[in-house]
């Protein structure tokens, strides 16, 4: 029987998988060096949708499990989670709508017609496919505001009995303290040297957040360059890079590129830039591990991590999963 959770790693899988664990009724307690806007979560456009993550198959119904429940508190203002029209574009070819994608009510979108007047150009036409791209479709999905979302789950969290030790890090998992008849990893990129994981990469992701701006959608282009323009309660995040790389730096060319692709396809001028993040997304290249093990030590531990650039869109699916696990 299990009697103490320890969780390692404060980012949203961690928080996820914190409030499933202790509002079950298990004394749970978080482990991590970073905890709230430190965490890679905390950079994440946290827009639902599959995106750097395999395997496919399993994805997608982790994906199905986290929307439902996304859906539902939705309707809770208090969450952060609200549901936003995503428009996702391509820049050559037609871009194929996801089977998943077409039982949520995806459409295409219509291609632009090049204006013939200047008066023409400014028109705003919301269902059309913005200039200097071929294709694109449109679907309703959760938005999880980072600067609401990931204090609600930890307000939840600790409401039910957990609690949260940051500047904690562990060099191996055989460190937790032994009163701890579960361990689950959630530590995302820093599992590469936790668990030695070969297979775990960063990709490195940067974005600017820049003042509220009055578009009732978010913006995607998944093909390279990555660009998304993605509208919050208070403010509006940029992005973004996909690059394989550990530097948290910021890196002024690419806020020069993601300022000027992003106010371009809003018709916009550049706007004053607030802030300017890195997170390193943990994308694994043999898939997402939710994996039971045993230590030498006696530690039983459920590995959760490698979630790509999709930890908020599988956070409840997948913490679902390492409880059916314990």
């Amino acid at each position: 029987m299990i009697k103490n959770v320890a969780i390692v790693g404060a980012g949203v899988s961690g928080l996820t998988c914190g409030v499933l664990f202790a509002e079950r009724g298990y004394p749970t307690a978080i482990f991590a060096e970073e905890t709230g806007e430190r965490t890679t979560s905390a950079a994440a456009a946290a827009l639902w949708f599959p995106y750097d993550v395999e395997p496919a198959d399993a994805v997608i119904a982790w994906a199905l499990e986290t929307y439902k429940i996304l859906v539902d508190l939705s309707h809770e203002p208090q969450t952060g989670v609200s549901m936003i029209e995503l428009r996702s574009f391509s820049r050559t070819g037609e871009i194929p709508i996801p089977e998943w994608a077409i039982p949520l009510g995806a459409k295409r979108l219509e291609v632009s017609v090049i204006p013939t007047r200047v008066e023409e150009s400014l028109a705003v036409r919301p269902n059309d496919v913005p200039h200097g791209y071929t294709s694109g479709f449109a679907i309703t999905v959760p938005l999880m505001d980072t600067t609401i979302y990931l204090d609600y789950l930890t307000k939840r969290f600790v409401e039910a009995g957990g609690s949260i030790n940051g500047r904690v890090r562990f060099e191996k998992l055989e460190n937790v303290d032994s009163k701890f008849d579960l361990v689950i990893n959630c530590a995302g990129i820093g599992a590469k040297m936790l668990v030695l994981d070969a297979d775990l990469e960063p990709h490195r992701g940067q974005v600017a957040i820049v003042p509220k701006i009055n578009i009732s959608w978010a913006t995607v282009c998944d093909g390279p360059p990555l660009m998304y323009a993605i509208p919050r309660a208070n403010d509006c995040v940029f992005g973004g890079t996909n690059e394989l790389s550990d530097n948290r730096d910021v890196d002024p060319r690419s806020t020069s590129r993601i300022l000027g692709e992003c106010s371009g396809v809003l018709k916009i001028d550049n706007p004053q830039v607030l802030a300017e993040r890195v997170g390193l997304r943990p994308f694994r290249k043999s898939g997402v591990r939710i994996e039971r093990e045993k230590l030498r030590d006696g530690h039983t531990v459920i590995h959760n991590y490698g979630h790509g650039g999709s930890g908020f869109t599988l956070s409840w699916g997948c913490a679902e999963n390492v409880l059916q696990l314990t």
